[in-house]
């Protein structure tokens, strides 16, 4: 009896519960609606024990579904869990491509000349629209770099300003960038604004305030580092041996007081002026003498006997001890000299961490054991320092060397994870050519690219498409063109023919041209630019373009050594005519030559092997306002492709040796119907060259005395033997 009593009890508890918590529910929903609030559930999870295992992540920990409460609300940042998948809309992405906006920059508001030049890398580069209905990614006009209070390029009131940009929303889809927040004593690294859901690209930011898969971390750079093309590291010819005068240096401040002081006056313990030279001056700040030591006489005698470039240039490793905040200038300065960065700053999300393998390109130390680092140090073998070095030098000029890298690099990095089912491999990002120049919306497959042929132990495809460039009406079959597409099509290698017409004239019926053994495809270039010729056509379905003009004199023997020799450089421009650059003083700048010499910078597409990962690479990698000067002059296309091959891979171009009339018959035809003819033909190429110069940033194409020929080819030995006898022939 007792029993029933209690279970009706309990029985009649749990209605009165249900019954008011739903009451309840519907009143708060109903006095939401009144006072104008939008009504949300608040979610709070509290994950079982048996979920916290060995099995997860540190990051699969911190991702917790965040509350959309704005700051107001709350009284905490509200954000701080923010992951791509709750804090970005992916809607705006899949609607509009990957396309970054840039707000107008405000009249009378103070910009830096550093967040100009990442301003305009964004307008200059493929990822920007000026229509903010069609982007995806939004990037303030209001300079955020330098949130330090003290600071003169501080901008004041920044909150009301972000809060009344019209495309707000919050902070969803923005970035944010910012090389400097907090300020003294305790610096900070919340900036003075509310960022909301906007994402941050910060230098110096620790572990803890770092987002994974949401926050990009920045390099420190100074306000001097190039905006584009940048200098090339220092390690030259694999700098044999490679350990050098010092084994680890350091020079800087030695704070005397406050936060990363700590670290710098330690390290006085560990210099031992011979191969270990860490030096600091305490001569720094307006009151450096009220804080002065009894070591600060010695230090900043020790400071003043070494210069930091010869130390940087003489040393196997560089300490990067934090300073006042976690990043420092040592790291790219270190990076760029070779000089392995020894990590010294507990708690920074080194840069661009997400892609980044940064224990292959540099050591990572802890504050707390400063004494061990020398043994640390000695302990590496030569081969893994030398190792370490050239992975600094692959990562300087891939992604540090100019602001324009830096930019490029971040925006790749979100791209990434936006379309993710095509995002590069951590492998593409962290060996050559590296992300920038590895597009994954051309494959997410190794073996596509050239670049990796030789690691993959994969050789290209056997076989090549020529493409031939048509620009004069067809009259006679005797035609130049004719004879070179037969030609070219009695090949062995060669798998089919496209004809490009870029011609005014009508197309030619199929049977005017002649009978061969491969297919011969007719493409119609509806715009007439030249540009045509380098896009990636889906008929192309060998990995090697034999690019070739219409007036190109070439045998069969010529472009059969063409090809076997490219199967051996696959990621160069392997071909005939060559030219070459150079400095003109007089002029101050660089100048074209066609002249025969055994020096050469360039061959020219009219007749060269590439692979068709190129003609990706420039139709969408290329601005748009390069391609239209190309266009507008018929000029150039040559050069900028070489330019791009260049800038990619780092080597010259291989020239192949072809017959000995080659020069007086091209020069002859070039004489009456090639374009080459034109007055004004060299003028403009020398126009296009600097040009070019400029949107790289430094000059790409490097000189070489190579000149691949066929076995045999000049020895006096019977014509029958040689494997290309006909390229003697005449």
């Amino acid at each position: 009896m007792q029993a029933k009593k209690r279970y009706l009890v309990l029985v009649s508890a749990s209605v009165c519960f249900v019954l008011f918590y739903c009451f309840g529910g519907i009143q708060n929903l109903l006095s939401g609606r009144d006072s104008g609030t939008r009504w949300r559930p608040e979610a709070v999870y509290i994950e079982p024990y048996g979920l916290w295992e060995e099995g997860r992540s540190d990051d699969d920990k911190r991702q917790i579904t965040p509350s959309l409460k704005s700051d107001a609300d709350s009284g905490v940042f509200p954000a701080k869990h923010c992951r791509m998948d709750s804090c970005f809309d992916f809607s705006l992405c899949e609607k509009r491509s990957f396309k970054v906006y840039v707000y107008p920059r405000h009249r009378g508001e103070k910009i830096s000349d550093t967040y100009q030049n990442i301003l305009s890398t964004i307008e200059e580069s493929r990822f920007y629209t000026p229509d903010p209905g069609k982007a995806c990614l939004f990037v303030l006009g209001l300079d955020t770099l330098d949130q330090d209070h003290l600071s003169p390029h501080f901008v004041n009131n920044m909150k009301t300003k972000v809060q009344n940009l019209p495309l707000w929303n919050g902070g969803k889809n923005h970035i944010i960038f910012n090389l400097y927040s907090g300020s003294w004593p305790d610096y900070k690294e919340d900036l003075d604004f509310d960022i909301g859901f906007a994402m941050l690209a910060k230098a110096s930011i620790g572990t803890d305030n770092f987002r994974p898969n949401f926050d990009v971390s920045l390099p420190l750079f100074s306000k001097d580092h190039p905006k584009t093309g940048g200098e090339s590291g220092y390690l030259k010819y694999n700098g044999l041996p490679p350990q050098r005068k010092y084994m680890l240096v350091f020079k800087g401040k030695r704070y005397l007081t406050g936060i990363g002081s700590e670290t710098r006056n330690a390290l006085y313990h560990i210099h031992n002026t011979e191969d270990v030279i860490l030096l600091t001056t305490c001569k720094h700040g307006k009151d450096w003498q009220k804080h002065k030591d009894a070591r600060c006489d010695i230090d900043n005698a020790e400071y003043d006997k070494y210069d930091y470039k010869e130390l940087l240039f003489n040393s196997t490793f560089c300490l990067v001890p934090r300073g006042r905040r976690l990043g420092s200038f040592r790291f790219l300065e270190a990076l760029q000299a070779a000089c392995v960065p020894v990590m010294l700053s507990n708690g920074w999300e080194l840069p661009f961490s997400e892609i980044i393998d940064w224990n292959t390109a540099s050591v990572i130390g802890d504050e707390r054991l400063l004494l061990q680092i020398p043994s640390i140090v000695r302990s590496i073998s030569q081969g893994q320092i030398l190792s370490l070095r050239q992975q600094t030098q692959f990562l300087w000029e891939a992604y540090f060397n100019s602001v324009e890298k830096i930019v490029i690099t971040t925006l790749e990095i979100i791209q990434d994870r936006v379309q993710h089912h095509i995002s590069r491999s951590y492998y593409m990002w962290n060996s050559l050519p590296g992300g920038l120049f590895t597009l994954p919306q051309y494959s997410t497959y190794l073996a596509e690219f050239p670049f990796y042929y030789a690691k993959l132990g994969t050789k290209p495809s056997s076989k090549f498409t020529a493409v031939i460039l048509v620009v004069s009406p067809l009259v006679s079959q005797s035609q130049p063109v004719m004879k070179l597409l037969v030609a070219v099509a009695k090949s062995q290698y060669c798998a089919q023919v496209i004809i490009l017409w870029n011609c005014d004239k009508p197309v030619p019926p199929n049977h005017y041209w002649p009978s061969t053994s491969v297919p011969v495809i007719v493409i119609e270039d509806e715009r007439k630019v030249i540009s045509s010729r380098f896009l990636p056509y889906n008929a192309i379905t060998t990995d090697a373009i034999l690019s070739l003009d219409e007036d190109t004199v070439l045998t069969t023997a010529e472009v059969d050594f063409a090809f076997s020799v490219w199967q051996f450089f696959p990621d160069r421009i392997v071909g005939y005519p060559a030219r070459s650059h150079f400095w003109d003083n007089n002029k101050g700048q660089w100048g074209y030559t066609s002249k025969w010499t055994n020096d050469y910078s360039m061959v020219l597409t009219g007749a060269a092997m590439y692979h068709k990962y190129y003609n990706y690479l420039y139709t969408t990698y290329l601005p748009a306002s390069l391609k239209a000067i190309v266009d507008q002059m018929s000029n150039c296309e040559d050069i900028l492709m070489n330019f791009l091959v260049s800038s990619v891979s780092k080597l010259p171009p291989i020239k192949v040796t072809q017959k000995k009339q080659y020069k007086e018959t091209m020069m002859g035809q070039a004489s009456r119907t090639s374009r080459w003819a034109y007055p004004d033909h060299f003028a403009q190429r020398q126009i296009c060259m600097n040009t070019f110069v400029n949107w790289f940033g430094t000059m790409p194409l490097m000189h070489s005395q190579v000149r691949l020929d066929p076995v045999l080819f000049k020895d006096q030995v019977s014509i029958l033997r040689k494997k290309y006898r006909d390229i003697e022939r005449r």
